[in-house]
């Protein structure tokens, strides 16, 4: 009891006094200290009125009656309590003042029960409080500066993302031109070959008006390899539909992948955000590793898409890069309770523990000068700590690296308490 009360005892505006069953004095704080007749020490074990002989011994008495009556028959913590106006006399140099008294009962473990007396000044407390509402103008003012400062926070991270994105997109642009030139090329080649095609064509049909016979038109149609022409128009136009559609493709992953100022959290398949992303950087994977996936069942995920979506690119493009030669990329997805995952595990030259403890720095990377910006991990980092999840990093040196992320289902928006 004695090291709770003690753990009381500050700079409180308000006067503590415990008393015993005897009203001999067995604690009182420093605040109390300063109205005693004598030494503070010496107050402990007298009589409360032997200690301030100015206080009304009737009244005193009387409100310790009312209160032993009320612990006898305890109602609501707010009734019944003791209250009583009491004159200090003068002590330590002060003079003498009007407190008002709050007494109540309570049981002090060894010392059995005992009285609290609480001595407050209104006016003290007035100040008190003044002091107090100032104190929480002040917070709310460094509470306004902080929203201001993870306002501007968001602003220079959303800003970073962007130049992130732009030159992850610079960096593939080569790629992506490259994946787009494939098919257009041999669209190109299919429609120059098409219209001699159909020159070929236009002769045979100009020659049922003139021919003299069906036999110089099977001849002309023979000449002209009319039965392969059939056959390879067909080929042709089908060849061309699917480069067309190749580069529809990758447009439409582009459109998708490069909506950067989204902010909308929305419910996605997280498998298409994956496959999208893969077209995008396909040109920069498919040179350096074989990608296996080995997908799970997973619930759609309320996220950001165009910003995990950022995630899965940096992840796969990381992995790439870390590889000498040809090697293996794993692209895994799971689902557990609320939460769900996608891994990206590499089977490049993985690190050190004390480059996975860096990786996630800003500006930190360990390729060569030149070849990026150190934000890609720390970005993603941010990117998955918005959505409330977090990141999972295995990796030893010369055994790759295995980057797991983790996602809640729904999100949830976080407010500052």
């Amino acid at each position: 009891m004695q090291n709770f009360l003690n753990a009381l005892d500050d700079n409180s505006p308000i006067g503590l006094v415990v008393l015993d069953q005897n009203s001999a004095i067995k604690h009182l704080n420093r605040c109390m200290a300063r109205w005693t007749t004598g030494v503070a020490g010496q107050a402990i074990g007298r009589h409360f009125l032997a200690v301030f002989p100015n206080v009304d011994g009737a009244a005193f008495a009387s409100m310790l009656a009312r209160d032993e009556t009320r612990a006898a028959a305890p109602r609501a913590p707010e009734e019944g309590l003791a209250e009583v106006e009491i004159r200090l006399g003068r002590g330590c140099g002060q003079t003498a003042r009007l407190l008002s008294l709050l007494c109540f009962s309570f049981s002090g473990g060894d010392w059995g029960l005992c009285h609290a007396l609480l001595f407050y000044d209104p006016d003290e407390i007035d100040g008190f409080h003044r002091g107090f509402a100032l104190t929480i103008r002040r917070l709310q003012a460094v509470q306004l500066e902080k929203h201001r400062l993870q306002k501007k926070f968001e602003r220079t991270s959303n800003h970073l993302l962007q130049s992130e994105k732009l030159a992850g997109i610079g960096q593939l642009a080569a790629g992506v031109a490259h994946e787009i030139n494939n098919p257009i090329g041999y669209v190109f080649s299919n429609l120059r070959t098409l219209a001699g095609y159909m020159q070929d064509l236009l002769k045979i049909t100009d020659a049922v008006d003139t021919a003299n016979s069906l036999e110089e038109l099977r001849q002309l149609k023979q000449t002209l390899e009319y039965s392969y022409i059939r056959r390879d128009v067909e080929a042709l136009i089908d060849e061309s539909e699917e480069g067309i559609g190749r580069v529809k493709k990758i447009i439409t992953a582009l459109k998708d992948f490069s909506h950067i100022d989204e902010e909308t959290f929305r419910r996605v398949d997280l498998h298409r955000g994956i496959e999208t992303t893969l077209n995008v950087a396909n040109n920069e994977i498919k040179y350096k590793a074989k990608v296996v996936k080995e997908y799970g069942v997973l619930p759609e995920v309320e996220c950001n898409a165009s910003q995990i979506n950022q995630v899965v690119m940096n992840l796969l493009v990381n992995a790439a890069q870390s590889i000498s030669g040809f090697g293996t990329i794993t692209i895994r997805t799971g689902h557990e309770d609320l939460w769900v995952w996608l891994e990206v595990e590499d089977t490049g030259r993985g690190m050190d523990a004390s480059t996975v403890k860096k990786i996630f720095d800003p500006f930190f990377t360990t390729k060569p000068l030149g070849q990026g910006t150190g934000l890609g991990l720390s970005l993603s980092y941010s990117i998955v700590q918005k959505h409330q999840g977090h990141i999972e990093v295995v990796s030893q040196p010369g055994e790759g690296a295995r980057f797991r992320v983790w996602l809640p289902v729904i999100h949830t928006e976080l407010t500052d308490l």
